[in-house]
């Protein structure tokens, strides 16, 4: 709706330009939002006041000269002048209901994609391997995958590459460790975590221990036979447990879009090349280096992007470089996702800008970092467990599923063991996931399993319950949310206000799809559930008046249902039938 109302206004300037009213050349970016109090109508926009100064007219006057310059639409029932100049839009509630009863008879629920549909990578997850995912990998993995589902939906082709940290220095120290140590190869390697961290007490304990670790990595880099079973043994183990956990989180990555930092270890030196034949490289203190004037630091001297050490080797940088090239020139993508910590966003500023100068990337190519801030524990520092240790990131779902458990258990002893297994795996997990996606990308926040696991606010258990409240209606009339006659009417205050925010469902998904920040939808769920609460206790539906009223309001209710149903599984939530 709010772009219909944006090429109503759009069709008023060109209008108003052709008679003189307003000066040729304004391109002005049209804003149409949602009012917060429906009595000021439906959407608002501040065009006339944006526009007042050029025209040399008061705001109020111009606003009442795009209104009668407003080509007549039947999905507008009125425009009013508010304030100092707004343009107030009242929806047609008997157009706004044919659109919901289309949306209710489209599988896609008619949802589009505002835009032009697009090639996507979305980089996502990446943990380093050779030890187990921890929770720091929580928030790259699950607000990822909630993007790149959303994209898909909207209709984007999307290619999820997982970049594993599959190379480098941890290799050659676990190589070392299992060299000094052949027997554990049989008894430590169950356990990633441990054989991890007793390497790395090696590694910084002898000095002899670090330099063989280094020898190990430079006969690994060689392609040296031994080093190569040793280190694709390490990597199919870690994978294993990363899969694991995938499948547990329902997050939508394989195996086969894992590409890590080894997969372009033969193209860093042509990257190298690449860059020197540009004119960008230049050495600093031995290491080869790009120099950009836009990035500087504390002394206003330009930083480097070290491409390649002293000593010869590659670094992070190099990879990601390597990386974008192939997302480009290979995969043929029109835009590219990062999903990394906040904390690289000068990193990915700075690669992105060398990418483009080196003609890695084309020219169109979108590149962005959609960075994300820290998940911390009670004292808001970053989660540890109690020693002070990295959490195990199925340690944590464990817990989940088992604090879930004992809480549905008291609310239903009498469910069957293996039914009460499958809400507490739904509520759990959900309830991990949706605590961190409904908070905004980049911002930090507290883990609180009594929160989270909350069934009042804006959590999962609310938003699953929500949906099994919808799906007892039909289960108490004994037929489906798909097999409904009738049509929509859209007459008490509550099925308007309900209907108004169906309505919103693509508006919401682009805004996902277009920023990155899944919790638009949590936010935009958690409203739908209050407004279906409200329409539910004032707009009794098994018992309407009539049969018009009460089929009416069985599709109003099935619309929100699979709403509900279809953005909770955006988010990668598994949703149930009753709770």
């Amino acid at each position: 709706m709010k772009d219909s109302i944006r090429d109503l206004i759009q069709q008023a300037l060109t209008r108003l330009i052709a008679e003189g009213v307003l000066p040729d050349g304004l391109n002005p970016t049209i804003q149409v939002e949602n009012t917060r109090d429906k009595t000021h109508g439906d959407f608002a926009s501040n065009i006339a006041m944006m526009l007042a100064k050029p025209a040399g007219m008061k705001p109020r006057d111009l606003a009442q000269k795009l209104i009668e310059a407003l080509p007549a639409d039947p999905s507008v029932s009125k425009v009013e002048i508010a304030g100092p100049g707004f343009l107030n839009f009242f929806q047609n509630s008997a157009a706004l209901a044919q659109r919901l009863d289309a949306a209710l008879a489209d599988p896609h629920l008619c949802v589009s994609k505002t835009g032009p549909t697009q090639r996507v990578v979305v980089d996502l997850s990446s943990p380093n391997l050779a030890k187990e995912m921890h929770v720091g990998h929580l928030r790259s993995t699950i607000i990822g995958d909630a993007v790149a589902r959303v994209l898909e939906y909207l209709g984007d082709e999307v290619i999820r590459q997982n970049h594993v940290g599959d190379w480098g220095t941890q290799f050659g120290m676990l190589l070392a460790y299992l060299e000094e140590n052949p027997a554990a190869a049989e008894s430590e390697l169950s356990d990633l975590e441990q054989f991890y961290r007793a390497a790395k007490q090696r590694f910084d304990d002898s000095a002899e221990f670090a330099e063989r670790a280094r020898e190990l990595v430079v006969k690994l880099q060689a392609g040296d036979v031994d080093c190569l079973r040793l280190w694709t043994r390490f990597n199919e183990i870690s994978l294993s447990h990363c899969q694991k956990v995938y499948d547990r989180l329902n997050v939508q990555l394989t195996p086969d879009d894992v590409k890590g930092e080894s997969a372009y270890n033969a193209e860093l030196g042509d990257i190298v090349a690449a860059l020197k034949a540009k004119g960008l490289l230049s050495e600093s203190n031995g290491a080869r280096c790009v120099f950009l004037d836009e990035f500087k630091n504390a002394e206003g001297n330009p930083l480097p992007v070290i491409v390649q050490k002293a000593g010869g080797g590659y670094l992070y940088a190099t990879t990601d470089l390597a990386s974008m090239r192939y997302r480009s020139h290979q995969l043929h993508a029109d835009r590219a996702l990062y999903f990394v910590d906040q904390r690289q966003a000068l990193h990915f500023q700075m690669a992105f800008e060398v990418a483009r100068r080196a003609g890695f990337v084309h020219s169109d190519m979108q590149l962005e970092h959609m960075g994300f801030g820290t998940m911390n524990g009670a004292d808001g520092r970053p989660f540890k467990t109690r020693d002070g240790g990295t959490v195990k990131l199925v340690d944590l779902l464990d817990e989940a599923e088992q604090r879930a458990y004992s809480l549905v258990k008291g609310k239903n002893p009498d469910l069957q063991e293996t039914e009460l297994r499958q809400i507490a795996r739904a509520v759990g997990i959900g309830a991990v996931k949706y605590a961190d996606l409904s908070k905004h990308r980049t911002s930090d926040y507290s883990f609180n399993f009594e929160q989270m696991l909350s069934f009042e606010g804006n959590t999962a258990p609310y938003l699953l319950y929500a949906y099994t409240r919808v799906a007892s209606v039909f289960r108490k009339l004994g037929t489906s949310m798909d097999t409904l006659a009738g049509e929509i009417q859209l007459e008490a205050e509550q099925e308007q206000a309900l209907g108004a925010k169906l309505a919103q469902f693509t508006e919401v998904l682009n805004g996902v799809g277009e920023k990155g920040v899944p919790h638009l939808l949590c936010s935009y769920l958690y409203d739908l559930a209050g407004l279906f609460s409200s329409f539910y206790e004032h707009c009794p539906i098994l018992t309407a008046e009539s049969e018009t009223e009460k089929q009416s309001r069985l599709r109003l209710a099935a619309l929100t249902g699979r709403t509900l149903k279809q953005g909770l599984e955006l988010l990668g939530l598994e949703t149930l039938e009753r709770m």
